[in-house]
């Protein structure tokens, strides 16, 4: 006989400035039920962040011969959380040469995520 698991988890929704503390019951993996949301936009958050949470990673990578030591880049979209660490690895490795121009691709297809890493500022070279 197979046993059900059941989970809950408490999301805050950053959809609009109310901040709904979102209740999000499963059993088995499977969402069963979502309460405490006042808009759709909240109610489908607290869904993906649940089933597959992402964030857009902000950091920065080193310059070689530039006015600045290191310029400042996002992943051009979300990826999945559980990458941000490996990602991060893996762009401490990364060291670009001067000038970098906002909007630059630093890195294709980050992680295999198919999310580039871009230059969000503009270093010059020295």
């Amino acid at each position: 006989m197979s046993r059900n698991i059941i989970n809950k988890a408490n999301i805050i929704c950053i959809g609009c400035p109310k901040g709904c503390r979102i209740v999000v019951e499963s059993e088995n993996g499977t969402i069963s039920q979502l309460s405490n949301y006042s808009c759709p936009r909240g109610k489908e958050y607290a869904r993906e962040e649940f089933i597959n949470p992402t964030r857009i990673l902000p950091t920065t990578v080193r310059v070689s011969n530039g006015e600045l030591p290191v310029v400042s880049v996002k992943t051009a979209a979300p990826i999945p959380k559980g990458l941000l660490l490996s990602s991060m690895n893996e762009i401490a490795r990364i060291e670009v040469k001067a000038p970098v121009s906002i909007g630059q691709i630093i890195r294709k297809d980050l992680m295999g995520t198919g999310v580039d890493l871009i230059a969000t500022t503009t270093v010059a070279r020295k």
